[in-house]
Order: C-alpha cells, then structure tokens, then sequence
C-alpha cells in the first residue's frame, strides 16, 4: 500500500492537490466525508460536542472551483462533502467515524435514498497516516457486523475543498427553503428532516 506522501505527490491540476487548508485554531484537525446529501451529514456532525466548525463542499473531483450545477452533472467527479473541524481531545476521530458509519448505508454505491449519482457515494477523506489506518480498520469492523453485502466506502487523501454555495451552508439549520428550522445544539438527537 502506498504511503501518504506518495498518494499525495502534487499533480499539474489543482482539483486533484492535497487540502492544503489548516484549521482555524491550533490543537484543531481536519476530516472530510461523503455519507450522500451533504446537508442532513453536516447537520449530525454539528450536534457533536468537539466539533468546531463545519462545511459542505466538493472535493475528489478533476475540475477546478466546480459549482453545484456542475457536480450535479456527474461530470466532474466530485462527492458531495463535510469538512469538520474538531479538537481530538474532545472527539477522537474514531467518534467521527463512529458517525459516519452510523450515518449512512455504506454498501449503496453512488446512491443514498432517492439521491442517486457519483456527488453521493460513499468515502472517507483523510489528511494524515493515522487517519487513513483508523480509517481502513473501522471499514473492517464495520465489514464484519454487515454480513449481507459488501462497502463500497473509498477511503483515499484528502483532496482540494472547495467549499459549496453560501446557502448550502448549514443549510438545514438556517430552516432551508420553508423556513423550518433544526437544532444544531451540541448533543440534540432531535430527528433529522431532509429537504431540498
């Protein structure tokens, strides 16, 4: 298996670089998931005490600074993606993956519900060796209790984040198109309503 500084050789197109962002505090790290609509995953990941700020966005894809509209298309490659912030001695990142796992059905390829394309598959984007072996071993586990069909989760690098459209942000919190507004307080277990 290729090492972390290998899968990240630098490449000629910025889409496919490394995230080279850092997190707004120090003590702070990155993760980044694809668990399908971005909008119900950030909310979850909100509510999680130790998480510090979130963002939905693009990554994994070959096109440079894409839009909704264009990953949509399925033309770019990209998954539909949180990026949280959090500090790990507050919540490991095994608790992050806990949740994603928790989050999502692993073993739909490209599809969550009635979304349905490759912006909605499922992966795991790390940003250091610790995370991509944690990582690999919670897909094993998680392998281990689904006994009827197979994960079809990427576990790859982090690639360049480009964070999504204004009002995608903390989409379900703000209430969305009907104004109906959902808690994102730390430690809410209210029910998650979807909607575009």
């Amino acid at each position: 298996m290729a090492s972390f500084e290998e899968e990240n050789k630098h490449s000629t197109n910025p889409a496919l670089e490394p995230d080279h962002d850092v997190p707004v505090e120090s003590g702070l790290q990155l993760a980044q998931f694809a668990a399908g609509c971005f909008w119900s995953v950030e909310l979850t990941y909100q509510r999680l005490e130790g998480v510090v700020k979130t963002e939905v966005g693009y990554s994994q894809g070959h096109v440079h600074n894409p839009n909704y509209k264009l990953v949509c298309s399925g033309s770019t490659n990209h998954a539909e993606v949180v990026r949280i912030q959090f500090d790990p001695n507050v919540c490991p990142y095994t608790t992050l993956l806990d949740v994603f796992w928790g989050k999502h059905d692993p073993t739909t390829l490209n599809r969550q519900g009635n979304d349905v394309g490759t912006q909605y598959r499922s992966g795991i984007y790390y940003y250091n060796e610790t995370q991509a072996k944690l990582a690999r071993a919670s897909l094993e586990s998680k392998q281990s209790e689904i006994k009827d069909a197979k994960i079809v989760t990427e576990i790859l690098p982090a690639k360049t984040f480009y964070r999504a459209e204004e009002y995608h942000q903390q989409y379900l919190e703000k209430g969305a198109k009907n104004g109906s507004k959902q808690s994102a307080a730390k430690g809410c277990n209210d029910p998650i309503r979807c909607y575009g």
